[in-house]
């Protein structure tokens, strides 16, 4: 104890004299140039970063500062400035015209720790290595032709999600229960078996892993990087875990690399024996080939960039989609009447003789509908991944300096009351009427979801499938309700993605035939 308060009696004067230092070369940048405003609040050393930890999550912290201090306000977290921009305008005017000044990362601990030093295509600054996985990840998994080539992976995982759903309903009906199925768990397994079989070959819950921890391992990864390390804030720190954050980091990640070192090491057996030539290809196989023959063009060994880029895949599309499915149900099962017009559309499209195909989902613009509105109101990523400035530039008047963090407040710009009617209530027919046109992609700038600019996600594609896919089949299969009367909370849990706080529990009752859940999976071909 007496070594800790020893410790603290070094550092803490030195803090306050560092924070003496930033202030004042901070207050004569802005006596010569124009600089954004700053939120109130502050503290001295620490700066803003109390505010963050205070009950609220993060995007709704922010969200309440915007309303008192604009739509583009400084932090200060320790040493580091962060720029934290509301509006879609401003917003616009960062992810497109200043783009590429934008397009970096900043280095922190658990992009090192966790993202393989950095060779993750999310966490990885803007560098030639970045552009190359980019390119291989979006031409070899996620291009319209190549999703189409692994159609029948989705739909076999939804045959099957559906048949073990179904058996579950009919025993609680047998026995005149009225059984509460905990959804979130169901939907983030058919979204894991999904992504893992085009990634690594396997179903999630068919992997040997040799060890309990890899599952945890991997719902871990995401929780750690919400986690306060203070070298972040006070680089010079980081020879000191306080908090004993980067321990946990690298037990994570040696877990989570032990696992994908045994998946490449059977990838390159089954090549070495020739049986890679014969089968289906997979994502890593594809990493594999790609990555040896031109290994020149990237920053790590070519082991490290496969692993690191295929688990870029599956942590980058699991959650997020299985999240944005677990919101869509909540908000129907609170609008009764939305729920039965997206079913009565089924019912009229597909029919009840079968269950619905992917040609469907075209035929299916409510169900669209619900899935963007769910994607306004509650974007699986609230907060965009943090960008940083390589250079200084002018932005909506304001200089901006070279390092800044750039935080776009993506679920509050989506609730701007000058571009949507009445924007925290859910109502899917804006996306049917007045702004029908409205586009994921990144051609509408009020509504951006999966970001905008060169570090959009490039997984858009493969998560609308999947969602229009699970969502369709499973509301046009089952009645689904709430256990009680009372509306479900809607509550946000902390984290990176925007996670509901409780379980959801859903009442299932069949409304198909028994035998259309039997089927064969060529029935949603």
């Amino acid at each position: 104890m007496e070594h800790l308060y020893a410790l603290a009696g070094i550092i803490f004067p030195f803090l306050f004299f560092v924070y003496v230092l930033f202030t004042s070369s901070r207050r004569s940048v802005a006596h010569r140039k124009r600089i954004p405003p700053e939120a109130g609040g502050a503290w001295p050393v620490i700066g803003h970063l109390h505010l963050l930890h205070a009950g609220d999550p993060t995007h709704i912290a922010l969200a309440k500062m915007a309303d008192a201090y604009g739509p583009m306000f400084t932090l200060r977290f320790g040493m580091k400035k962060a720029l934290v921009v509301s509006s879609w305008e401003i917003a616009k005017e960062f992810l497109t015209t200043n783009d590429r000044i934008f397009a970096s990362r900043p280095k922190l601990v658990a992009s090192k720790l966790l993202a393989y030093d950095y060779a993750m295509m999310g966490f990885s600054p803007y560098t030639p290595h970045w552009r190359q996985v980019r390119k291989i990840a979006t031409l070899e998994l996620l291009t319209n032709h190549r999703l189409e080539q692994l159609q029948h992976i989705r739909v076999f995982e939804v045959q099957r999600w559906m048949k073990e759903l179904h058996k579950m309903s009919i025993r609680s009906n047998e026995r005149g229960d009225k059984v509460a199925v905990e959804m979130k768990k169901w939907l983030a397994d058919i979204t894991l078996n999904t992504i893992f079989k085009m990634v690594i070959g396997k179903r999630f819950s068919a992997i040997q892993h040799g060890t309990e921890n890899f599952p945890k391992a991997l719902i871990d990864f995401f929780g750690l990087f919400h986690i306060f390390v203070p070298s972040d804030s006070f680089p010079f720190l980081s020879w000191l875990d306080l908090g004993g954050h980067e321990k946990t980091m690298k037990k994570t990640a040696k877990v989570i690399d032990e696992a994908f070192h045994k998946f490449l090491q059977q990838h390159r057996e089954r090549r070495n024996e020739g049986q890679a030539e014969t089968a289906e290809q997979d994502f890593m196989d594809v990493m594999i080939s790609r990555v040896e023959e031109d290994e020149q063009h990237f920053s790590y060994d070519a082991d490290t960039v496969i692993k690191a880029t295929c688990l870029n895949m599956i942590v980058g599309g699991f959650d997020t989609t299985a999240v944005t499915m677990t919101w869509a149900l909540c908000l129907l099962l609170n609008n009764e009447e939305a729920l039965k017009k997206v079913q009565l559309e089924l019912d009229e499209k597909v029919g009840r003789s079968t269950q619905v195909k992917e040609s469907d989902v075209k035929n299916l613009p409510y169900l669209q509908a619900i899935v963007k509105e769910t994607l306004r109101l509650y974007p699986a990523v609230p907060l965009m991944a943090p960008h940083e400035s390589v250079e200084d530039c002018t932005v909506a008047g304001y200089h901006i300096c070279k390092g800044t963090r750039l935080i776009v407040n993506v679920q509050k710009l989506q609730k701007d009351p000058r571009v949507w009617e009445e924007p925290n209530e859910f109502c899917p027919e804006r996306f049917v009427t007045s702004q029908k046109n409205f586009d994921v992609r990144g051609l509408s700038p009020q509504f951006i979801p999966f970001g905008n600019g060169r570090r959009m996600c490039p997984a858009i594609s493969f998560a609308l499938q999947v969602m229009h896919i699970t969502l369709a089949n499973f509301l046009h299969g089952f009645e689904i309700e709430r256990p009680s009367e009372e509306l479900l909370d809607m509550e946000e849990g902390m984290g990176l993605t925007s996670l509901r706080k409780a379980p959801l529990e859903v009442v299932l009752t069949p409304r198909l035939p028994a035998h259309i859940y039997e089927s064969s999976r060529n029935r949603i071909l």
